[in-house]
């Protein structure tokens, strides 16, 4: 296996020689198995990622995510529909696209005998172009553990390898599917900022995490699916956009304080555990015109918590019609 430290990079497309559209799907379908026992996981998808973003496609457990990012590594075959990775076919044009990919799986395979230097010149061998295994290792922050075996690794130092891995080819597109699993919060905050340095030089990211955080700082657009089905998409601000702004707070002793013609709630109060919960579509006036009546009366507001729309609520909310539809049938 050859060992040598070529630090040529792939051939990137000047200005204006290929499309901004560097993933394209449509009606994207995949299904297993044949017959009455056939299954279908993506049930007719449309879905564009454009060059130098990050595009993060969120689901349910069952949902599909991961037969889609298959599809679009060209590690599985769809089904129905077309897709388009970087000009091409990702089985057919596998050859051409992928020295241009980059791919991080939920979960790596090393060799335990091998230190982290031998794990970076053995993948180095396999790539038709590469940034060498010292680049690589010190764009990661592993290049003071070189000579220790993988085993060795803390899970955070582990998917920094995988990291470093997945970028030594200098890839355009890279593929992160649950990047940050099972880590830390300080070794997730690291991948962060190695996620957002990758960007920040142009490359295109595909993310899939359970993390909702996670997609709320990094993502440029955002993608849910559930059922096979992409049910929400677009920016942060475009996914919460509907979704009602919360207001909850307790009074001081016995204090009432009237609120049901407070300006523009969406619904009547509620009170949840002895909070007074508030929904509305516009924060700033609703909790302006509450702590105005509430000092105008002489009642102390205690516990405050007023937040905008998350992306957890929208995706609790996704998740909660499916258990609907369980709990109706």
């Amino acid at each position: 296996m050859t060992t040598t430290t070529s630090t040529q990079a792939p051939h990137r497309p000047g200005p204006g020689t290929e499309t901004d559209t560097v993933i394209e799907a449509r009606d994207l379908r995949r299904s297993y198995g044949s017959g009455k026992d056939a299954y279908e996981a993506v049930r007719g998808i449309d879905l564009t990622v454009r060059r130098g973003e990050l595009f993060a496609l969120l689901g349910t457990n069952g949902a599909g995510k991961t037969s889609t990012l298959e599809v679009l590594e060209g590690l599985g075959r769809r089904s129905g529909g077309t897709v388009s990775v970087l000009g091409g076919d990702p089985v057919k044009d596998r050859a051409r696209i992928r020295p241009r990919t980059g791919v991080l799986l939920q979960e790596g395979g090393f060799v335990a005998e091998l230190t982290v230097m031998d794990t970076a010149r053995s993948w180095h061998g396999t790539l038709p172009s590469s940034i060498g295994p010292e680049a690589a290792l010190s764009m990661v922050e592993l290049d003071h553990r070189l000579d220790v075996r993988v085993p060795s690794l803390s899970g955070g130092e582990r998917r920094r390898l995988d990291l470093a891995l997945a970028l030594m080819g200098d890839p355009e597109l890279l593929f992160l599917d649950e990047p940050t699993a099972g880590l830390d919060p300080q070794s997730r905050a690291v991948l962060w900022d190695l996620v957002r340095a990758r960007l920040a030089s142009g490359t295109t990211v595909v993310l899939t995490t359970h993390y909702l955080e996670e997609a709320e700082s990094l993502a440029d657009r955002i993608a849910i699916m559930h059922q096979g089905e992409i049910v929400r998409e677009g920016t942060l601000a475009d996914i919460v956009a509907d979704e009602p702004e919360r207001i909850s707070f307790t009074t001081a002793g016995t204090e009432h304080l009237p609120v049901a013609g407070l300006p523009h709630l969406l619904a009547r109060p509620a009170h949840e555990r002895g909070r007074t919960v508030l929904e509305t579509h516009d924060l700033q006036a609703t909790l302006t015109a509450l702590l105005t009546a509430a000092s105008d009366a002489g009642v102390r507001i205690e516990g405050l918590d007023a937040r905008h729309a998350s992306l957890e609520q929208v995706f609790l909310g996704v998740a909660g019609s499916e258990l609907d539809q369980q709990a109706a049938a």
